[in-house]
């Protein structure tokens, strides 16, 4: 490939990465879902959602690199891509620490564009940081239910980002389950009867994908009754790459309160 990078970014983390790295003016495509930094992507042209690319649009914008995760995106879309996209970057980052080969993972991609390394470093280094506090700290342990959805109600299994990300203070999810490498079993739905809901401390509704309000601790509250029921920053606790640090913190003070 010549010239400068023309880049895609179909995750929301990815694409508030990118700008992190100070790759905001080559981006060419984001998802509608992709809304951070605000300024920096207002002018960016969207190709639909992650799990719906308006591959057409994408191909007329000429990208030279697409970023894609295993979780978020769909498989069939990547094999699409390598039609017509040299650089395809599928990512997966399953834990908080994953972050660092993530960060790196890009910068290597980008690494020929002024100032990318420095700042990856600086993203390395302040996470690093972060983890190094946490691991030190003693936090209380918790059996926690992270709602994602309702109607049905759907949760994340053990070996997704979320759920490892909990865990770094003490926090694990139910159910006792994993969702493997990919599909609908990393976020499984919930049976309102499971006997395991009376053993849940803790209910965390996040306000993304779906948006929970007020008005449905409640319904929380029934299916857990023995459990403290709180709204919950999924931006903060899902997303990835420059967020990963401020996650932790903020973490850290949830297990706190």
């Amino acid at each position: 490939m010549t010239g400068p990078p023309r880049i895609a970014s179909l995750v929301p983390s990815l694409t508030e990465l990118v700008c992190a790295l100070g790759l905001a003016h080559r981006l060419v495509a984001r998802t509608g879902y992709c809304i951070h930094p605000a300024e920096a992507v207002r002018d960016v042209p969207k190709v639909g959602g992650t799990k719906d690319v308006n591959l057409a649009k994408l191909r007329r914008l000429a990208p030279t690199h697409v970023l894609l995760n295993v979780d978020e995106n769909r498989a069939e879309t990547a094999a699409a891509l390598r039609a017509f996209v040299p650089g395809v970057v599928v990512t997966h980052p399953c834990s908080p620490q994953d972050n660092l080969a993530l960060v790196d993972q890009l910068a290597a991609a980008f690494a020929a564009e002024p100032g990318v390394a420095e700042r990856a470093a600086a993203l390395r280094a302040e996470l690093v940081d972060e983890l190094a506090v946490i691991a030190a700290q003693q936090f209380a342990p918790q059996r926690v239910l992270y709602l994602i959805w309702r109607e049905p109600w759907m949760t994340v299994a053990r070996d997704t980002y979320i759920a490892r990300m909990l865990a770094t203070v003490g926090w694990q999810t139910l159910p006792d389950v994993e969702g493997g490498a990919m599909g609908a079993a990393r976020y499984p739905r919930i049976d309102p009867a499971a006997p395991w809901l009376a053993d849940v401390d803790r209910v965390l509704l996040s306000s993304e994908p779906y948006r929970f309000e007020d008005g449905h601790v409640a319904e929380a509250r029934a299916l857990c009754p023995q459990a403290r029921v709180q709204m919950v920053d999924g931006e903060l606790l899902s997303w990835y790459g420059p967020r990963a640090a401020a996650g932790l913190r903020y973490l850290r003070a949830l297990a706190a309160g």
